[in-house]
C-alpha cells in the first residue's frame, strides 16, 4: 500500500513523503492515527499544496528566526542565585528561568528550544543553544552568580534559635 505521510514517521520517512508500507500497518496505525493518507491522485494534488504552503511558512520563519538571533547574540543573562563555599548553587537555573528572563527582556522564546543537557547547578559563565529554526541557532551567554553574602548573614542573625 502507498501512503503520504502527513507527519514525520520515525524510521519511515518524513512529511510529505510517498511511501510503500504493508497494507496492515497503513490501514492499522497510519491512517487511524491520521499520520499518513492513501496515495490517490486527488491526496497527492493536496500535499503538493500543502508541501508548497509549508515551504513558504518555513522561509519566513527561518528569515524571523536570523533576525531574531542576530538581536540574541550580544545578549547576556545575569542570574544571581543563593551558592555554597564551593560555587555549587542551592538550587539551578532551568531552561525556564532562561525563558522568563528572555521575555523580560522582550524576547517572545519558547523554552522547549532552549538546549539545556541539564540545569546549571554551579557558578559561572556558560554558553546556551537556542534552536529558533531547524536551521538556525542562536548562542547565549548564561552569567551565573552568586546572591550578596549580606543578606544571608542578616537572614542567620534575625532567625530565632530553637530551644527543646
Amino acid at each position: 500500500m502507498e501512503v503520504i505521510l502527513k507527519e514525520d514517521v520515525a524510521n519511515l520517512g518524513h512529511r510529505g513523503d510517498v511511501v510503500k508500507v504493508a497494507d496492515g500497518y497503513g490501514r492499522n496505525f497510519l491512517l487511524p492515527r491520521k499520520l499518513a493518507l492513501q496515495a490517490t491522485l486527488a491526496n497527492k494534488a493536496v500535499i503538493e499544496q500543502m508541501k508548497a504552503a509549508a515551504a513558504r511558512r518555513s522561509a519566513t520563519e527561518k528569515a524571523q528566526a536570523e533576525a531574531l538571533v542576530t538581536k540574541l547574540e550580544p545578549l547576556v543573562l545575569t542570574f544571581s542565585r543563593k551558592s555554597g563555599e564551593s560555587g555549587q548553587l542551592f538550587g539551578s537555573v532551568t531552561s525556564t528561568d532562561i525563558a522568563s528572563e528572555l521575555e523580560s527582556k522582550g524576547f517572545e522564546v519558547d523554552r522547549r528550544k532552549i538546549q539545556l543537557n541539564e540545569p546549571i547547578k554551579s557558578l559561572g559563565n556558560f554558553n546556551v543553544v537556542v534552536k529558533l529554526h531547524r536551521e538556525v541557532t542562536a548562542h547565549l551567554k548564561v552569567q551565573v552568580v552568586a546572591e550578596a553574602s549580606q543578606g544571608v548573614a542578616a537572614e542567620a542573625e534575625g532567625s530565632p534559635a530553637i530551644a527543646d
